[in-house]
């Protein structure tokens, strides 16, 4: 069994129980904050997470992966404040979020650029997974990059690599933001393999954005997990779409290529709270245990499914 590193210290894989793939905390520019929320009241945001993460606990999940990474407000001395109040397990990212840029801190240094030294970003991600990130004494436990309909700009290419030889160093599972829309799955899958990534051990994140089940397939087919990890978010896919696409590929046999999630957060300063809440009202941690599973058992699905998506792949993820 492998050790999983934990924001409060490290479980063995065995005992991540049932896990959601991909949830965040908080989803917060901290610059933005600083100089224009003049309304942020730490406790109450803090307090307010211990309360939705509890229930969340209360509805049988043991486990949340939370890959909320530099480009999304990582901040762990917020994240720490609440894991310490709740019985869940929290393992957080290293990794860079973007669609096409990478950080200025980077632009200018790195292999080949005015400042030509080796890759900087995965001497970052490998000290925030061996070492531990700041000073929080907590390590991350998988990596995270992304890759959107811009497609694999030279800012996204560069830290998909550095990714990628970050995981192969530590052996750290990944986790990346894709479009299936632009297939972009697979393009993430070449430059992983290309950096001799194990694509066992990568999520290809909001595939169950997709109705292309053929498409889905030849991810699987590759090795990596599918993950069915917008649930709520019906705006992007109605909910039927969602649960149509994992049963069929439950019966298509990929039972043990899926995880599932929301891609929820207890907050985001995206949007206004009021109005993400009218939009998408089932955008929340319980949908998955109040309604997702329900239907997938009634549309056919087996326990033995269940268990296969929420604890088995994931514990095969960190082995």
């Amino acid at each position: 069994m492998a050790a999983v590193p934990t924001v409060t210290g490290s479980i063995d894989s065995a005992d991540l129980g049932r896990v959601l793939a991909h949830e965040h905390i908080f989803v917060v520019g901290e610059e933005y904050r600083q100089n224009y929320q003049s309304d942020w009241d730490e406790d109450a945001k803090v307090a307010d997470a211990v309360t939705q993460l509890s229930e969340l606990k209360g509805l049988g999940i043991d486990t949340i992966l939370d890959p909320t990474v530099i480009g999304l407000g990582r901040y762990l001395p917020r994240v720490q404040r609440v894991a310490e109040q709740i019985d869940l397990n929290v393992v957080v990212a290293t990794g860079v979020y973007t669609y096409n840029e990478i950080p200025f801190q980077f632009h200018y240094t790195g292999p080949g650029l005015l400042f030509d030294v080796p890759e900087p970003l995965t001497e970052l991600f490998v000290k925030d997974l061996t070492e531990g990130i700041a000073d929080t004494g907590v390590r991350a436990g998988f990596l995270k990059c992304a890759i959107e309909e811009q497609g694999l700009t030279p800012g996204v290419e560069r830290v998909m690599r550095a990714v990628a030889q970050a995981h192969v160093q530590t052996g750290a599972p990944i986790t990346v933001h894709t479009n299936p829309h632009t297939q972009s799955g697979l393009v993430t899958q070449q430059v992983l393999a290309e950096e001799g990534a194990d694509l066992t051990k990568v999520v290809i994140g909001h595939s169950g954005d997709s109705t292309d089940v053929d498409y889905l397939c030849k991810v699987a087919d590759a090795g990596s997990l599918l993950g069915m990890d917008r649930f709520g978010l019906d705006v992007l896919l109605p909910f039927e779409d969602r649960i149509a696409t994992v049963l069929e590929l439950l019966r298509r046999g990929y039972a043990e290529r899926m995880v599932l999630a929301h891609d929820a957060s207890c907050f985001i300063d995206w949007f206004d709270q009021e109005a993400k809440r009218q939009v998408v009202p089932r955008w929340n941690y319980r949908h998955i245990s109040q309604d997702v599973l329900p239907a997938l058992l009634e549309g056919g699905a087996s326990e033995a499914d269940i268990d296969t998506m929420l604890v088995a792949n994931p514990w095969r993820y960190f082995e």
